[in-house]
């Protein structure tokens, strides 16, 4: 089995793990520091979202150099040593890739501005993730942006922008990255046609208004594939993780062409009762191809936390599910301490997302009772009220404590890291399934109880 198989991934939001120059901001230099905690919970990769250079309109998804450490996050020297160490650690460094769009002050827009998406009148009825047009006018003709206006879209059909976006890997390769999570695939492609996206007959007033529209013409077209087999070429065999929002059947078409781990979302949007979970479970295995290795996603940092959309006292058994089910799971930073939303107020609030507020779930990491994340007199986002009960110092502390059960169940899934799914039964809202022969897991859904049954070793 691959460490990735084996191991488990950790996403790290470099601007609220751990800021090492007092200036309210996470940097590099404090996820290196930070990586010890990481070893001890007995995690394996260390995902880390966007620090390239960026004028943040949309917190370092709008990349202005590539190549390049913002320096809100420190340096290239500083992710160097972040790398050595992580080594050191035996940990594996996963980077965020962007290959589908820039920021609008990238060198590129005004120096090669046939690396975009242009128009010399806006030609479809294509809409904006983040709501509004996605074409904005720029001189005479039109951009594409599938987000913020300030984030265009790269053409994937010229040969030069993949070349040098296949450029930016092996750069970051170079650099010590062990695997890449690649943002917003399926949209790198769309329709060459331009023909407008059909509406979607299930929407209904208050819904997200990106979603009026069925994105047929602007996600998830053929030509996506073939950009991954470069990305496989270009890598190597270092790790490929997709973010790919799409039902199954559609999600796992993306192994075919390179992908380790199309990213599974759906445990995100599926209610919490025995019957759903289990259903999710067997239509993802019956769908998965031969050979295919499966994951599981339980939060991040573009949706509401895993202790927020639970009832209260089932962050226990959310963590049993995700840590023995088959297949890799990935932890979003915080949620092993049991961190929840947090309400922003409205003068703190910076996202930029127009339909949605994403800072509840991105706020600093609550290390101790006094809010050791920054020396600075205010953080980036405000602290969450309970960090000073909710923490990693009082939870390492306690051996009964939630981010203990977290740490005994990362250790003890590698015993069976690779024993086959069964379900065993579905009963009054409680779970029960197999792991191989000798494990057996109890999730009930109704009290938020969980079992581990199996030798000495893996119980918990």
């Amino acid at each position: 089995m691959t460490w990735w198989q084996r191991g488990a991934i950790y996403q790290v939001y470099p601007r609220s793990f751990q800021d090492s120059n007092a200036d309210g901001v996470g940097d590099l230099e404090g996820v290196r520091r930070r990586l010890p905690y990481l070893k001890w919970l007995g995690v394996d990769g260390v995902w880390l979202s966007p620090f390239y250079r960026s004028p943040m309109a949309d917190f370092g998804y709008d990349v202005a150099d590539h190549r390049d450490v913002d320096p809100l996050f420190g340096t290239v020297e500083d992710f160097d040593a972040l790398a050595q160490e992580a080594r050191r650690l035996g940990l594996k460094l996963i980077l965020d890739y962007v290959p589908n769009h820039t920021s609008i002050e990238h060198p590129w827009f005004t120096d090669h501005s046939e690396y975009f998406i242009w128009a010399d009148e806006v030609p479809n009825n294509w809409v904006s993730n983040f709501g509004g047009p996605a074409w904005s006018p720029h001189g005479e003709r039109f951009y594409y942006h599938a987000y913020l206006p300030e984030q265009p879209d790269l053409d994937w059909r010229n040969p030069d922008v993949r070349a040098a976006m296949l450029d930016v890997l092996r750069f970051w390769c170079e650099h010590g990255a062990d695997g890449f999570r690649i943002d917003a695939l399926r949209q790198l492609f769309k329709d060459d046609q331009r023909r407008d996206n059909p509406p979607n007959p299930d929407f209904s007033p208050g819904d997200d208004p990106y979603s009026a529209l069925l994105p047929e013409f602007t996600t998830d077209r053929p030509e996506v594939q073939d950009a991954i087999r470069a990305f496989r070429a270009t890598v190597g065999d270092r790790l490929l993780v997709g973010e790919l929002y799409l039902p199954i059947e559609r999600l796992v078409a993306y192994y075919a062409s390179g992908l380790d781990l199309p990213s599974n979302f759906h445990l995100l949007s599926t209610p919490w009762t025995a019957h759903d979970v289990a259903e999710l479970i067997e239509r993802y295995e019956g769908a998965l191809p031969d050979g295919a290795w499966p994951n599981w996603v339980a939060g991040n940092h573009d949706r509401p936390r895993l202790a927020s959309r639970l009832p209260p006292g089932h962050e226990r058994a959310a963590a049993t599910l995700l840590l023995t089910l088959r297949g890799t799971p990935t932890l979003y930073y915080g949620d092993e301490i049991g961190m929840r939303d947090v309400e922003i107020p409205p003068e703190r609030r910076v996202d930029p997302w127009v339909f949605g507020n994403r800072d509840p779930v991105r706020t600093p990491m609550q290390w101790d009772a006094d809010g050791s994340f920054t020396e600075a007199e205010h953080a980036w986002l405000p602290f969450a009220p309970d960090h000073t009960a909710v923490n990693v110092a009082t939870q390492q502390d306690d051996p009964d404590s939630l981010l203990h059960h977290y740490r005994h169940l990362l250790a003890a899934r590698r015993a069976f890291a690779d024993a086959p799914y069964r379900t065993v039964s579905v009963h009054d809202n409680v779970l029960t399934y197999a792991r191989g022969e000798a494990i057996t897991v109890t999730i009930d859904f109704n009290t938020g109880a969980s079992q581990l049954h199996g030798p000495e070793s893996v119980q918990a």
